[in-house]
């Protein structure tokens, strides 16, 4: 589950291309010659990797393609910062007509959070925006007839929708005491209207939901939820006027009136990503890539093109050994094999702190039912090495096959 606040802590770990790692890896003792033939006891159905001074030590199964869950998101994440560059920020586009209406698009802003919202509105009324009457909300630069591939209808986090123009992830925080009160569950977001009847059938406590769980009516529910929360920073503004929220497409005859740059370069973006796996995040940042090869509206055809072009072309990875349907691992379509995943990793080095640290290794996870994935690196002194391992089978046993890995790393 995503939680805000999680976003609002510095980086543990800024570090560059260049950069010492000061960790060590763990030397395991009593290290034997079995340990990476004993990995194979312990898979039914998968393959690892492990290079070692640029070199592979280890392997099983290297060309074998498998369901990679959410390590998938190395994959995406490298595409973007090669397509669109650590510098690239996300725009929001503000229109006014003559009877005071304002026309918000989207352009898949992942980080449209409370905080971005309150800043753009400050900026409306900075630059003479003194009265605010009808909202129209216009999401056509993302044209998207399903959810990602795998995305369920639950209201956890990790299923919600992803929309052009949407705000906190299309997530709501909500808390619900003992007599049926409802309140906004974080500072940073007003209570809202729509709030009540999320809340209606929950019991007391503090839920974070997905607002897109009933699809057909998935996409009303994102305009209301953004609609409502520019309202209520209209209103604590003070910026004068009322009138009705509704999704409608800017008019070719209008001006932008003020373009709210993100204060999160993708960079910024990325490492949030990655420590806490965020699939919204993933697949806004999925869906742009497909728009600076052939413009909006971006489509998940546009993006399963580029990324995959990009791939072979950048990386050496073919179609054969890597497809990527979307880009944050819901899909059991997403397959890669570890020689794949091996590349992207050596390519990924320049932004490897990104990556959490868990018991002296960069490591990303990723889990499905009957996938359990890890990539990452072991780190040697100043070196990172390469590691993958992806099993696709009944029986979790991946903290043990990588406990025998890095035994046998370490002995070599």
């Amino acid at each position: 589950m995503l939680l805000r606040k999680y976003f609002l802590l510095p980086l543990l770990f800024v570090l560059s291309a260049t950069a010492v790692y000061p960790f060590k890896s763990v030397c395991a003792k009593n290290t034997s010659a079995g340990d990476a033939a004993a990995t194979e006891t312990l898979i039914d159905n998968g393959g690892y990797a492990v290079k070692k001074n640029n070199k592979y030590i280890l392997s099983h199964n290297l060309h074998t393609p498998y369901v990679l869950a959410s390590i998938i998101k190395i994959a995406t994440a490298l595409a973007a910062l090669e397509i669109m560059g650590p510098s690239f920020r996300y725009e929001t586009f503000f229109y006014r007509d003559a009877s005071d209406n304002l026309y918000i698009k989207g352009f898949g802003d992942p980080f449209l959070i409370s905080e971005e919202v309150a800043s753009a509105v400050g900026k409306l009324k900075e630059f003479g925006c003194t009265k605010i009457n009808n909202i129209y909300l216009d999401s056509n630069s993302f044209q998207i007839d399903a959810a990602a591939d795998g995305a369920g209808l639950s209201d956890n986090p990790y299923d919600a929708k992803n929309s052009a123009l949407a705000v906190n992830f299309n997530t709501v925080n909500i808390k619900k005491n003992t007599t049926g009160e409802i309140f906004s569950a974080e500072e940073q977001t007003p209570t809202l209207p729509m709030m009540q009847k999320l809340a209606e059938d929950m019991e007391p406590g503090v839920h974070r939901i997905n607002i897109t769980r009933v699809r057909n009516s998935a996409d009303a529910v994102i305009s209301l939820y953004v609609g409502e929360l520019f309202r209520a920073f209209q209103k604590q503004e003070n910026i004068a006027g009322q009138g009705r929220i509704a999704h409608r497409q800017v008019p070719d005859t209008l001006e932008p009136f003020y373009i709210h740059r993100s204060s999160k370069t993708l960079k910024d973006i990325i490492g949030p990503l990655m420590l806490y796996s965020n699939n919204f995040i993933a697949n806004q940042i999925f869906l742009t890539l497909g728009t600076v090869e052939y413009g909006y509206p971006a489509t998940w055809q546009k993006s399963i093109q580029v990324v995959a072009a990009i791939l072979q072309k950048k990386y050496n990875v073919s179609p054969k050994e890597m497809n990527i349907k979307e880009g944050s691992g819901l899909s059991r379509k997403n397959r890669a094999s570890p020689y794949a995943m091996m590349q992207l990793l050596d390519a990924f080095k320049p932004y490897a702190e990104f990556l959490p640290l868990e018991d002296g290794k960069l490591l990303k996870s990723g889990t499905l039912k009957g996938v359990y994935s890890y990539a990452g690196y072991f780190i040697e002194s100043d070196r990172l090495d390469s590691f993958v391992l992806l099993l696709n089978q009944g029986k979790n046993n991946r903290d043990r096959v990588l406990e025998l890995l890095e035994r046998t790393y370490q002995a070599n």
